[in-house]
């Protein structure tokens, strides 16, 4: 059964091409151990809400953008397999994270519903 990995991230707006390129490199390693599709998306039309909203979640800075992305695996069991090598990975776990990995939120998914065009 499929799996998705689902991340919320607050990023500085001087470090979008630090974040592009860190992306590069981690997905190319999901990719070569089984995900199916990566997408990594920037905040462009995100509004600010009363009560909750993409920037509370990240406890996000006043000029930080919030970048959106996921990971579609085959299955959880793959999934698990490539982040248990991505811990295992010195060189992958050494690239400086360009935002605070402290305030992403990120969690698995099972899909329930899936149209496509």
């Amino acid at each position: 059964m499929a799996y998705v990995d689902g991340f919320v991230i607050p990023v500085a707006p001087e470090n979008r091409a630090a974040f592009v390129e860190h992306a590069e490199k981690v997905d190319a390693f999901f990719l070569a151990e089984g995900a199916l599709r990566i997408v990594e998306c920037w905040s462009d039309d995100v509004p600010r809400g009363q009560h909750t909203d993409f920037f509370r979640a990240v406890a996000a800075q006043e000029e930080e953008a919030v970048a959106f992305s996921w990971i579609e695996w085959p299955d959880k069991a793959t999934r698990d397999a490539a982040f248990a090598k991505l811990m295992e990975n010195q060189a992958l776990m050494a690239i400086p994270m360009p935002f605070d990995g402290k305030r992403m939120i990120f969690g698995g998914f099972v899909p329930v519903v899936t149209l496509e065009a």
